[in-house]
């Protein structure tokens, strides 16, 4: 499971590119109950989401021209430069080159071959995510992919990680994956890698990491979000073994999901 004690190759942070940051901290105050605290006025606009005080998230503007709303998910990496180097000899693209944050940590932004977007953060004055696994925090990362073979592979020469496949009916697998040092045994799983079925794949679906935020009520934060102008990819569904989860993209168009039960905490 998540936790705020990082090691190589765990999620350690998460933002969200928004066109309008007025309007997506109204949205996810709404439903989350985050408040934002600016960056400064040399940030550009970036800020965080936080919780009781803590940092749960961050939110920045769209830097790119034709750029999409997206939220970004980072893996802690003692070296950006290093894990540039083997991102792209792995078949991977550098977005973003590793540059520094002020004194809080150096950050990369890469593609992975199949075309999801995630990027790596090696901790400075910050080292991540204040509070993770708790209600309306982040508590899974999950990789939608045109090709699980490929995903699997590149991300075990990036990040050396561990997976284990999990069958899902038909020809469906699910494969939870864990770095080395995350955890042990059924505690060491921090996300997973799953194959885009073939309807997908026709109807245009692309390769895309996404977050998933623990909650108290998956049904009641459906609602508070679908009312806060969300819009639905999947409704509250019953995952047995795993929980309730349901997942929607947000006004601008940003995927995520909820989740009730494990990984969770109830």
């Amino acid at each position: 499971m998540l936790t705020t004690n990082y090691v190589p190759g765990t999620p350690n942070w998460l933002d969200l590119g928004a066109p309008d940051i007025d309007a997506a901290v109204s949205f996810y105050s709404a439903v989350f109950g985050w408040s934002f605290q600016s960056a400064g006025p040399d940030a550009g606009g970036y800020g965080f989401f936080q919780l009781g005080g803590e940092t749960v998230g961050a939110i920045g503007p769209l830097m790119d021209e034709g750029a999409r709303s997206a939220w970004t998910v980072y893996f802690q990496t003692p070296d950006a430069d290093a894990t540039a180097k083997t991102v792209q000899q792995a078949g991977g693209s550098v977005r973003v080159p590793p540059m520094d944050v002020f004194t809080a940590g150096r950050l990369a932004a890469f593609t992975d071959p199949t075309g999801a977007d995630f990027a790596v953060w090696q901790p400075g004055d910050v080292q991540g995510l204040e509070r993770v696994m708790e209600p309306n925090t982040l508590c899974w990362t999950e990789l939608y992919t045109t090709d699980a073979a490929a995903a699997k592979d590149f991300y075990r020469s990036v990040f050396s990680w561990d997976h284990q496949d999990m069958p899902m009916g038909g020809d469906l697998i699910y494969s939870v994956v864990s770095a080395p040092g995350g955890g042990e045994g059924d505690d060491s799983g921090q996300g997973g890698i799953m194959q885009l079925p073939e309807e997908n794949l026709k109807a245009g679906s692309t390769s895309e990491w996404h977050p998933y935020f623990g909650v108290t009520d998956c049904d009641a934060t459906f609602a508070a979000a679908t009312g806060q102008g969300a819009t639905v990819l999947i409704p509250p569904t019953d995952a047995p073994g795993v929980g309730r989860l349901a997942m929607v993209k947000d006004p601008a168009g940003a995927p995520f999901a909820l989740i009730k039960g494990d990984p969770t905490m109830t």
